[in-house]
C-alpha cells in the first residue's frame, strides 16, 4: 500500500494505481476525453492534468502512477486554467451545430466539458472544424468537422474489434487527422460495422448512418404499407433514454415500446423475436443435416452481419462454415414481402416497406447487399438504431413513460423464450440446443437453463453437450467482440480442438452491447457491466414473460411453415430465409 494526499487528505492506495483511478475510488472527479480504461489510457487530451507537489508540469492523471508520500492538487487554480485553456483549442477547431448532431441529446462528453469550464463562445466562433469533410458508409460515418483528436476511436477499434480501421496522421506535424484510408468510404476501408467506436467518441464525430428520414416519409407516404419489427435486444435497452435504469425488467417498457411505435404511425406493429425462432429451425436443421451428412463442421452462426463481414473480408478460407440461414430480421422481413402482407392482405411487395429497429449498426449495411432481395424487392428497407428510436419518440413528443402498454395483435409479433434471449452473447446457442437437443433425442433437456453458456467475462466460452440416445457429444462454443473471434481462429488454424457449433456475435457482449444502443458514460459503468445488466432483462423475461420456451414450441413459426414454407430448410424455406455469402475486397494502406 502507498499513502499519498490528495486535494489535502491522506489517502491508502495500491502500488501501481493510477492517479484517475485512486481519485475515483475516493469521490474525486477529475475530467476525461481520451481515456478508456485498458484500451486508452494515453495521457493524450491532457484533459486529465492535476499538480503534483514537486513536479514542475501538470501530469496526466490517467497514466501517472502514483507514488507514497505523492502530493496531488486535482482542483488547482493552474489545474483549472490549463483544462480550460485546453477545451478552448479544441473547442476552436469542432463545428458547432448542436442542434443537428446526434449527440445533441446531452451525451456529448465535450460539450459538457465546456459548460462545467465556462468556456465562452467568443473565444472560438464561428468554429468551422478541423477538417470540412464527412467520411460516408452504410452504416457508420464520421463527421471530421466535429474530431478532437482523442484517439478513442482508433484504440477501440486496433484493440477491441481488431479491424484496425482508423489511424492517427500527423505526418508534417501540423495538420492531425484521425481517419479510415483517405480518400475511400467505410465500405471499402475495411470496416466490419459494428458501431463500437460510435459509442466511445466523446462526440459525434462518429454516428450511425441516419434512417430517420426516410423512415418517416415512407409513413407519410399513403401508397406504403409500413410495418415494424425490432430486434430482442431493443427492449432490453430502449427505456434508457427516458431515465429506466440499465437492465430494466422488458415487461416495464415493451408494451410502452410498441404503443410508442404504433404513435408514431406505423400500419402494423411485428416482432423480430418471432423471426429469432424461425432463424433456430433453419439453422438447427442445417446444423444437423451437416451432422448426419458429413457436411462442413464447425458450423458459424450467421446473425451477426458485423461479424459476417468480418469473415467475409479477414477470413474468407472459412466461409464454407458459415450458416446459409440469413439473420433474422432479414428472414422476417422476407416473409413480410413475399407472404404476409401479398397473401393476407392483398398488398403487392413492392408496396410494404419494413422497417428494422436493431441494436446494431451493421444491420444498416445488411439490408444493402445485393444478396438480400427477391426478385428486385428487398427484404429490409431501413434500419434504426435503438438510440434513432429514442429520437423519433422525443421529436414527436411522445411521453414514453406514462403510455399505456400495448400488444401487437398478429402471429409476427409472438415469440418464445428462446427467441428472446437472442441479444445476449450466448443467446443464439441456448436456444439452438434446447431445439436441437429435443429433435435428435426426442425428448427435452433436464434443464433448458444453460447457464454455461451465460455471461461476458471471457470472449470465448465452451461446453460439451452429450445425446445419450444418438450417441453424440457435441462441442459448441460461444465467441463475442473482435478479440474473441481473433483469438477462435487461431485456435481454428492450430487444428488443436475439434467444435461442432460456433456462435459468433461481432460486438463485445452480443447484441445488447451492439453499436446502436444508447450511450453509457464510461465512468460510470464498464462495457460488460452494462451488457450482463441488459442481458439480464432478457434472461428474466425468458423465465417469467413466455408462455413457451423453445422455438420450435412457437405456433406462430409452426402455422408459417404450414403455410407457406412447408417445412425447415424445404425448397420454399431455402429461397427466402437463405442466402449466400462470399469474399469481400477492401483496400488499406
Amino acid at each position: 500500500m502507498a499513502k499519498i494526499i490528495l486535494n489535502g487528505k491522506s489517502i491508502s492506495a495500491k502500488n501501481g494505481q493510477t492517479i484517475l483511478s485512486v481519485a475515483r475510488e475516493n469521490g474525486v472527479e477529475i475530467p476525461t476525453l481520451c481515456f478508456l480504461e485498458e484500451i486508452n489510457e494515453i495521457g493524450f487530451c491532457r484533459i486529465c492534468v492535476v499538480e503534483v507537489e514537486g513536479e514542475k508540469d501538470l501530469v496526466s492523471a490517467c497514466n501517472t502512477a502514483i507514488k507514497s508520500g505523492m502530493v496531488v492538487n486535482t482542483d488547482s487554480q493552474r489545474v483549472l486554467d490549463s483544462r480550460q485553456a485546453t477545451l478552448t483549442l479544441l473547442a476552436k477547431k469542432h463545428r458547432f451545430n448542436c442542434w443537428v448532431c446526434p449527440r445533441g441529446d446531452g451525451t456529448c462528453d465535450f460539450y459538457n466539458l465546456l459548460k462545467d469550464y465556462c468556456v465562452d463562445s467568443f473565444k472560438f466562433d464561428p468554429a468551422e472544424g478541423r477538417h470540412d469533410c464527412v467520411v460516408p458508409g452504410t452504416g457508420i460515418y464520421q463527421d471530421q468537422t466535429k474530431c478532437i483528436l482523442c484517439k478513442r476511436c482508433v484504440a477501440v477499434c486496433n484493440n477491441v474489434v481488431t479491424a484496425k480501421v482508423y489511424k492517427f496522421r500527423d505526418e508534417e506535424g501540423t495538420d492531425p487527422i484521425v481517419s479510415p484510408t483517405p480518400r475511400l468510404p467505410f465500405d471499402e476501408a475495411g470496416c466490419i460495422f459494428c458501431g463500437q467506436c460510435t459509442k466511445v467518441c466523446p462526440t459525434g464525430t462518429l454516428a450511425e448512418t441516419d434512417h430517420i428520414e426516410r423512415v418517416e416519409q415512407a409513413i407519410r407516404n399513403p401508397k406504403k404499407h409500413v410495418i415494424v419489427q425490432m430486434a430482442p435486444a431493443i427492449r432490453a435497452a430502449i427505456g434508457e433514454p427516458f431515465g429506466y435504469p440499465i437492465g430494466t425488467p422488458v415487461r416495464e417498457v415493451e408494451g410502452k415500446m410498441y404503443r410508442a411505435l404504433k404513435i408514431l404511425g406505423f400500419d402494423e406493429v411485428t416482432d423480430t423475436n418471432f423471426s429469432a425462432d424461425l432463424t433456430i429451425m433453419e439453422e438447427g436443421t442445417e446444423f444437423i443435416d451437416r451432422v448426419k451428412n458429413s457436411g462442413t463442421l464447425p458450423l458459424f452462426t450467421s446473425c451477426s452481419p458485423g461479424w459476417v463481414r468480418y469473415i467475409e473480408m479477414y477470413r474468407p478460407e472459412y466461409l464454407a462454415n458459415l450458416s446459409s440461414a440469413k439473420s433474422p430480421h432479414m428472414m422476417h422481413g422476407a416473409i413480410l414481402k413475399n407472404f404476409y402482407a401479398p397473401k393476407s392482405k392483398d398488398i403487392a411487395p413492392e408496396d410494404v416497406y419494413v422497417v428494422s429497429i436493431m441494436p446494431c449498426t451493421a444491420k444498416k449495411y445488411e439490408i444493402s447487399r445485393p444478396e438480400m432481395e427477391q426478385d428486385g424487392i428487398r427484404d429490409v428497407d431501413a434500419v434504426l438504431t435503438t438510440r434513432e428510436l429514442a429520437r423519433m419518440i422525443k421529436k414527436h413528443g411522445i411521453d414514453f413513460v406514462n403510455l399505456e402498454d400495448y400488444k401487437p395483435e398478429n402471429k409476427f409479433a409472438e415469440y418464445t423464450g428462446a427467441g428472446t434471449i437472442f441479444g445476449a452473447s450466448g443467446g443464439v446457442m441456448e436456444a439452438a440446443v434446447r431445439t436441437v437437443y429435443e429433435i435428435l433425442e426426442g425428448e427435452s433437456l433436464g434443464s433448458i437453463d444453460l447457464e454455461m453458456m451465460r455471461g461476458v467475462e471471457e470472449d470465448i466460452k465452451e461446453a460439451t453437450l452429450k445425446l445419450p440416445k444418438t450417441g453424440l457429444e457435441v462441442n459448441v462454443a460461444i465467441v463475442h467482440g473482435g478479440k474473441g473471434i481473433k483469438k477462435m481462429f487461431e485456435i481454428l488454424d492450430k487444428g488443436e480442438k475439434e467444435y461442432h457449433f460456433i456462435e459468433f456475435m461481432g460486438c463485445p457482449g452480443g447484441c445488447v452491447n451492439g453499436g446502436g444502443q444508447p450511450i453509457v458514460k464510461e465512468e460510470i459503468m464498464d462495457q460488460f457491466k452494462v451488457a450482463e445488466l441488459r442481458a439480464s432483462a432478457l434472461y428474466d423475461s425468458d423465465q417469467k414473460d413466455t408462455e413457451f420456451r423453445r422455438s420450435h414450441l412457437n405456433k406462430a413459426v409452426k402455422w408459417t411453415y404450414d403455410e407457406w414454407l412447408e417445412k425447415p430448410g424445404s425448397h420454399v424455406a431455402h429461397k427466402y430465409l437463405h442466402t449466400n455469402y462470399s469474399q469481400k475486397k477492401f483496400r488499406k494502406e
